[in-house]
């Protein structure tokens, strides 16, 4: 079997629920506090372990409570922790969010995530075949360095561009499948992109963007689930019609359920489908790393489709 390999953040999300979100200057009264294991690079690698692959991750964590509590929750899940290491000068990465009418708003203070080396990606074992998966919570060079690698050896990689940064496109040509959101397909591609958009519009803005024939660009949508381009085809995976509790976590959901697939040899148009309705239990649960679903759940939420 091929391996995922993710380089990422790890953080602890502080999550506060509230009828609405307050305005600039206003307080409002929570109605509760819950601390989840987090971070994009986490959720990624949790995602991809519980829905069947061969998962590893590349990153840094403090040597506070907060590291030590993520370290246990990830090794229950099954990720690889070999190369997470810890950072004696930092502390963990923290993400604050509020939850209000199922969506969020979030601040990530990056603490040792930012520390995530080259030379960190440069240390694991990664061969010919295998899935390598980054997003924006780490160093932008290190991002590179680790694309570069997954090029000399023979690797597949799936970029997050998230949080939307701006970056150097020629990142781009060193990703096999990009996976994001219509914010950050508007950012990327400079153009201006409404909820309200027809999917064939997003299909072009896609396309605007894409560095080469091969590559698969795959936009998710929320509920109404997501577009792609890949393979010279226009593809659409509908939403699923689910009560949403908390959607954090679903686009890293998404992503994990492509590098599973991607890994196991499922051909790109199903590993979509598949990330779509994994996405969709995701979104049914509060907190992001404990939501992610298991592929029993995905099977049988396919069957009942």
């Amino acid at each position: 079997m091929r391996s995922v390999w993710v380089a990422g953040s790890v953080n602890m999300d502080i999550v506060a629920t509230a009828v609405r979100y307050p305005k600039l200057g206003e307080t409002v009264l929570g109605r509760e506090l819950f601390f989840f294991p987090g971070g994009k690079g986490a959720n990624q690698a949790v995602a991809a372990a519980k829905l069947g692959a061969r998962t590893a991750l590349i990153g840094k964590i403090g040597t506070d409570a907060f590291g030590r509590e993520l370290r246990h929750f990830l090794a229950t899940e099954n990720v690889c922790l070999t190369f997470l290491s810890d950072a004696a000068d930092a502390h963990s990465g923290t993400a604050l969010i509020a939850v209000a009418n199922a969506e969020n708003a979030i601040i990530v203070v990056p603490g040792a995530n930012a520390l995530v080396s080259q030379r960190d990606v440069a240390a694991p074992p990664v061969g010919q075949g295998d899935v390598l998966v980054s997003q924006f919570e780490i160093p932008l060079s290190t991002v590179r360095a680790f694309f570069s690698r997954a090029r000399f050896v023979g690797a597949t990689t799936i970029l997050n561009p998230a949080p939307a940064v701006d970056f150097d496109r020629d990142l781009l040509e060193l990703v096999d499948i990009l996976i994001l959101n219509e914010t950050e397909l508007g950012t990327i591609a400079r153009a201006e992109i409404r909820e309200e958009d027809p999917e064939a519009r997003i299909i072009e803005v896609a396309r605007t963007i894409q560095t080469s024939e091969s590559q698969t660009i795959a936009v998710t949508l929320g509920r109404r689930g997501a577009v792609a381009w890949a393979q010279g085809t226009g593809l659409s995976i509908p939403g699923e019609a689910v009560k949403c509790v908390d959607t954090t976590g679903a686009g890293d959901c998404f992503v994990g359920a492509v590098a599973a697939q991607t890994a196991l040899g499922v051909p790109i148009d199903q590993a979509l489908v598949y990330a779509n309705v994994a996405a969709s239990l995701c979104v049914q649960r509060i907190g992001a790393g404990p939501s992610m679903p298991t592929h029993t759940e995905v099977m049988e939420r396919l069957r009942r489709s």
